[in-house]
């Protein structure tokens, strides 16, 4: 175990070979770009390979080609690269096959630019691709949660044999901070259902196709089943200050520590403010929420979007208390005064500040 001072795009790579991750295969894009460059440098050190491949397809149909064979495999790119990789991420989801995907997000639609954004929340918590299927996501709000949420997507990924997302803002892949490099893996599970060219897996088939309807509905009710599973099992979230809160702000990766800022300005301030930060955004801490909604006042949403996850959010209260929000399109990162003026503005007038 060692602390280093890296990126948080470095960090996922740092996460994945302790995870036991011995493929990468993908295509730069900024701000992921480092995240290819670093296992470029590091996975052949480890004795596994890296491959740039033509494109951010060919890089998604290469995981496909390694997760078959049972090697725990990834890939990486930011918003528009994600959006080429939709196909093969559905057909990894039909074929149940793990492997872990990170989205570094960048502002858009389109092009769009370079700075952070979170607007990839729709297409990568709702599917994003074609079919009736769920994504793991998971959304570290520092370069250590880039670490450990990277190794925890692997073990995710294998136990349920689904794809995991790593969703990050382009500000927590490109920030620089210590990063406590836990211990690596001892031991992978073993996977009987892959193809290695063995006698023993000769019979085994990994395809997503089903021709005939009963069949292909019957696959669909098996996925449904695992995703109610994970549903149960696999929720994770943080909660700060929300005992007595009145107003509960919900935010995660970057804003998520912006909001923290603003708990303890607003506390110094006579407000009582908490915070939930979803880490598994799929699935999503709408029990937990729902639970809050008994005892505060308000929620208030922040995104650096124009508004996505704020739906969920919504889904859970099921109108037994409003839920205001305020969001940054296009790169820009909200300030914590910003977004304490905002929240003062959705209180009764004796109550502001």
């Amino acid at each position: 175990m060692s602390r280093v001072l890296i990126k948080g795009n470095e960090a996922v790579v740092r996460g994945a070979i302790l995870a036991g991750c011995r493929a990468f295969y993908g295509y730069p894009i900024t701000p992921a770009s480092e995240i290819a460059e670093t296992a470029a440098v590091l996975f052949p050190q480890v004795g596994g390979t890296f491959l740039q491949a033509e494109s951010e397809i060919g890089a998604i149909n290469m995981v496909y080609g390694a997760a078959a064979t049972g090697e725990r495999a990834m890939t990486a790119s930011s918003s528009p690269g994600i959006s080429l990789k939709l196909e093969g991420i559905s057909y990894a989801a039909g074929s149940e096959l793990p492997m872990v995907i990170v989205d570094i997000m960048r502002g858009g639609p389109g092009l769009g630019n370079i700075a952070p954004e979170q607007s990839d929340y729709n297409q990568m918590v709702k599917g994003g691709g074609h079919g009736n299927y769920k994504l793991i996501v998971l959304a570290p709000n520092s370069a250590q949660e880039m670490c450990d949420l990277t190794m925890r997507a692997f073990e995710l990924a294998d136990r349920y044999r689904t794809p995991v997302i790593v969703l990050a803002d382009g500000f927590v892949g490109q920030m620089m901070e210590p990063v406590q490099l836990p211990e690596p893996v001892a031991e992978l599970p073993s996977k009987d259902w892959c193809v290695n060219g063995t006698a023993a897996t000769r019979d085994n088939l990994i395809s997503s196709i089903y021709m005939d309807p009963d069949e292909l509905e019957e696959h669909n009710a098996k996925l449904q089943r695992k995703y109610d599973k994970i549903e149960q099992r696999e929720i994770l979230w943080e909660e700060i200050e929300t005992e007595d809160a009145e107003i509960i702000l919900v935010g995660y990766g970057i804003v998520s520590r912006i909001l923290q800022s603003v708990v303890e300005e607003g506390r110094k301030r006579g407000l009582a403010l908490g915070l939930l930060r979803p880490i598994s955004l799929c699935p999503f801490p709408a029990p937990r929420i729902a639970e809050l909604a008994e005892t505060t006042e308000m929620f208030f949403a922040v995104e650096m979007s124009n508004g996505q996850m704020v739906h969920d959010i919504r889904l859970a209260v099921r109108h037994k208390r409003p839920v205001e929000f305020y969001g940054r399109m296009g790169g820009s990162v909200p300030t914590t005064q910003e977004i304490l003026a905002k929240v003062q503005e959705h209180l009764p007038e004796k109550a502001r500040i």
